[in-house]
């Protein structure tokens, strides 16, 4: 996976419980390039998680241009939606309400669509207000999960692209809330959220 926003604040937890570094501004090395964690003074991780691509080439996604709204076909409806990558591909379709929307139905065939060469994970996002949004995600090859990081990123970044949402957003989703900042183009995004140890274990192999 190139990209993991809830991988990276686990990694910060970790290194720091288990003594590895005593830094509050952690560097890392992904595939998809580097990334800064930082520890704030209440114990939540701070990630820098790069510009937010709109560029469909880099998604990536199957279109002439880049547009803030796209108009697809997918399980015999039309969905609007904004593509975005975050060092991997996300669809976001804004809804009235998380809770009937038709994750489990329109998330495979969305994930599957052809526009998407390499898929995409999908959220389906519910505007409460410009600083607030309700979230769940359908994950590339996972299938729904209770938080997904890079998806809060995406979700907030379209947000902020359309006109719906400022700066600052808060992100509910079924397993907690993620705080996203993104002053728009050219800019990094920022995610913070919290990482907790539940226990220590071991694997033989």
């Amino acid at each position: 996976m190139a990209q993991c926003g809830n991988g990276a604040r686990c990694f910060a937890r970790f290194v720091r419980l288990k003594g590895l570094t005593n830094k509050r501004d952690i560097r890392v090395s992904t595939s998809n390039g580097r990334m800064v964690l930082s520890v704030t003074e209440d114990d939540l991780v701070r990630v820098n998680m790069g510009e937010p691509n709109f560029e469909p080439s880099q998604v990536p996604f199957r279109a002439n241009k880049a547009e803030k709204t796209y108009i697809m076909r997918a399980a015999e409806q039309t969905v609007l939606c904004g593509v975005v990558s975050m060092g991997n591909p996300h669809c976001v379709i804004q809804v009235d309400d998380v809770e009937t929307a038709t994750v489990e139905t329109l998330g495979p065939v969305m994930e599957n669509h052809e526009r998407f060469p390499e898929r995409a994970n999908i959220g389906f996002m519910q505007v409460v207000s410009r600083s607030h949004i309700r979230l769940r995600v359908y994950e590339r090859g996972a299938g729904e999960t209770q938080a997904c990081g890079s998806g809060a990123c995406a979700a907030a970044a379209v947000g902020i692209q359309q006109g719906l949402l400022g700066e600052e957003v808060r992100v509910e989703l079924p397993g907690g809330r993620l705080d996203i900042a993104w002053k728009g183009p050219g800019q990094p995004l920022y995610m913070t959220g919290p990482a907790a140890h539940v226990y220590d274990g071991f694997i033989h192999l």
